[in-house]
Parts: C-alpha cells; sequence; structure tokens
C-alpha cells in the first residue's frame, strides 16, 4: 500500500482526532484563570511573609514568645499572639455550634422532606442571608443579640463586648454555608440506597440519619470545615461585637471558666485586631504595623490547615458510588 492510500484513509477516518480550535481556546482560557488564582495566592503570601519577616527580625520580637505568649501589649512591646488566637477561637466555637444543628437541620429537610415547590423557594430565602453585608451583622449583634443576652443573663454576667454575642451571629451568618454544602452532599446520595432502606420497612427519619447522612458524611464533614474557615476569617461582625481590646491572661493565676474560657467577656480576636490596628494612625515600617503582617500570615496557615484538613477528611471518608 502506497504513502498516498494511507494518508487518505487516515483523512477519512471518523474516529481519528480531529483539531477543535474552539475547544482548545477554552482549555487555554481555564489554564490561565487557573494560573491566575495560583499567582495570586502566591502573592498575598509573599507580600505577608515579607512584611512579617520585618516584625520577626526586630530585636524586640521573640518568635518563641509570639507564638507562647499570654500577653499582647504592643505598647509595652509584649507580643504574645495566644490571647488574640483565644478569642478568635471560642467565637469559631461557639459560631459552629449554632450553625452546624442549624445548618444540617436544614439541609436533611431540602433534601429529604420537602418538595421541590417548597425547596425552590426556601432555598433561595435561606441563602440571602450571604448576601446580607457583614457590618449589618455586626451592628445587630451589638444592638439585639447582646441586649438580648444581658436581659436573660443579667448586665452583670454578660459584658457590653462580649464572645458570646459575636459567635451567635458568626454562627447565623454561616447557617447557609453549612446548610447549602450539605443539601448538595446529601442530594448526591444515590436514591438507590433510600429506596433499599424503604424496602427493609426503614422510616423517612429512619433513613435520612441512618442513611443518607452517613452516606454524605465526608461533604458534610468538609462543609463544616470551610463554615469554620469562614467564621475564623470573619471581621466586621467581632471588631464591632466582641470587643477591641486582647483577652491577656497569666496561667496558674485566672481563673479557667471564669475568665480566660468565658464567652460572656469581651475578647478580640484576630481579625479584630487587624481592622482596629490598620485603620489607625500608624506609621510604615514600625513594630505595631509590621505586627499586623504577622498575624495575617499566622491566620492564613490557620485556615491552610483548616481547608487541608478538610481535604484529607474527604479523601478518607469518601464513597464512590456507580
Amino acid at each position: 500500500m502506497s504513502d498516498e492510500q494511507v494518508e487518505v484513509e487516515s483523512a477519512s477516518d471518523p474516529l481519528q482526532k480531529r483539531a477543535r480550535p474552539g475547544e482548545m481556546a477554552i482549555r487555554g482560557f481555564l489554564f490561565i484563570c487557573g494560573a491566575i488564582s495560583i499567582a495570586v495566592t502566591v502573592g498575598i503570601l509573599w507580600e505577608l511573609g515579607k512584611e512579617a519577616l520585618l516584625f520577626f527580625q526586630d530585636e524586640r520580637v521573640s518568635i518563641a514568645d509570639f507564638f507562647s505568649g499570654t500577653v499582647w501589649q504592643p505598647q509595652a512591646e509584649v507580643f504574645g499572639i495566644l490571647p488574640l488566637v483565644l478569642g478568635t477561637v471560642l467565637i469559631s466555637i461557639i459560631a459552629l455550634v449554632v450553625a452546624v444543628p442549624i445548618g444540617l437541620a436544614a439541609a436533611i429537610y431540602l433534601s429529604e422532606y420537602a418538595t421541590q415547590r417548597v425547596k425552590s423557594f426556601f432555598k433561595p430565602v435561606l441563602e440571602v442571608l450571604v448576601g446580607i453585608p457583614t457590618v449589618v451583622y455586626g451592628f445587630f449583634a451589638l444592638t439585639f443579640m447582646t441586649p438580648l443576652l444581658r436581659s436573660w443573663l443579667g448586665s452583670s454576667t454578660v459584658g457590653f463586648f462580649n464572645v458570646a454575642s459575636a459567635g451567635i451571629v458568626v454562627g447565623i451568618l454561616i447557617v447557609p454555608l453549612v446548610s447549602s454544602l450539605s443539601e448538595d452532599a446529601l442530594s448526591a446520595v444515590p436514591d438507590s440506597l433510600r429506596q433499599a432502606a424503604y424496602g427493609l420497612g426503614a422510616s423517612k427519619l429512619e433513613v435520612s440519619l441512618r442513611i443518607v447522612v452517613p452516606a454524605a458524611l465526608s461533604g458534610i464533614a468538609a462543609a463544616v470545615v470551610v463554615a469554620m474557615s469562614r467564621a475564623v476569617g470573619e471581621t466586621m461582625v467581632v471588631t464591632l461585637a466582641s470587643g477591641a481590646a486582647p483577652r491577656n491572661f497569666t496561667l496558674g493565676e485566672d481563673a479557667l471558666f471564669g475568665y480566660i474560657l468565658n464567652p460572656f467577656e469581651a475578647a478580640q480576636a484576630m481579625t479584630g485586631y487587624i481592622v482596629v490596628t490598620a485603620s489607625g494612625d500608624l506609621s510604615y515600617n514600625t513594630i505595631d504595623y509590621n505586627s499586623i503582617f504577622a498575624i495575617g500570615l499566622t491566620l492564613f496557615f490557620m485556615t491552610l490547615g483548616l481547608n487541608s484538613l478538610s481535604r484529607r477528611f474527604v479523601k478518607r471518608f469518601r464513597q464512590a458510588y456507580e
């Protein structure tokens, strides 16, 4: 067979891969978008690291004291980040205690009980909470949630600025995130599992809680971790409602539950300190100014760790169905 005949047969082969300029252009565009996303992340990390390095290179700063110190007083050149981490963690835990039960219950209802008509109405209404500016949530915490807690528990118990109010409102803020991601995970469970359970005589509630939820556990866990990352990075609510002073403490002297872990006392979060300090009258390249980048870098690695934990959890418990 001659070379010309081989070329003719190859050209007429319908299974031969053909050039698709439009598809190649789309692939190139998607690659560029992904590259830009990675470049932006690297740029953020570079700027945070560069400015944070100036902070840690200062002779007045000790890296060991920074990560283990329990007092944060920049005016006295005392930089222990644990009080700020404590405020952030307390607010995030309270937010998850509020958001996970409500969000998961809403997701189960929308996935297993609601009709399509009800779902088409309630799901957009629930997700409207995402579009509300966080500063509105902050004023809601300050003018409604805090007075409500003070009226229930007494003004002597609940301070005007307190962690509980900020945590509850942050929890309300992340409810749509938990419910939306969890509902997607529950809806992805094959209907054959439900039908098999019904065939064995299981009730609707048993199918929902003992079949569907365990099957979607990896997706639900990922939703919780993503919501926690969102709570850790929340700014305006904690700035307005939780207080503008770090909760400095001394282990062994201050009461653990009476002061250190008391949710009704004020505590400044990491993001709150960054906002208050960055909006003040600080000169560039001062130790106070550079400290916000060190805190920002610490916060970056905290959220990175949470996201990595989420990916490992999903990979460990992910179930594939045919």
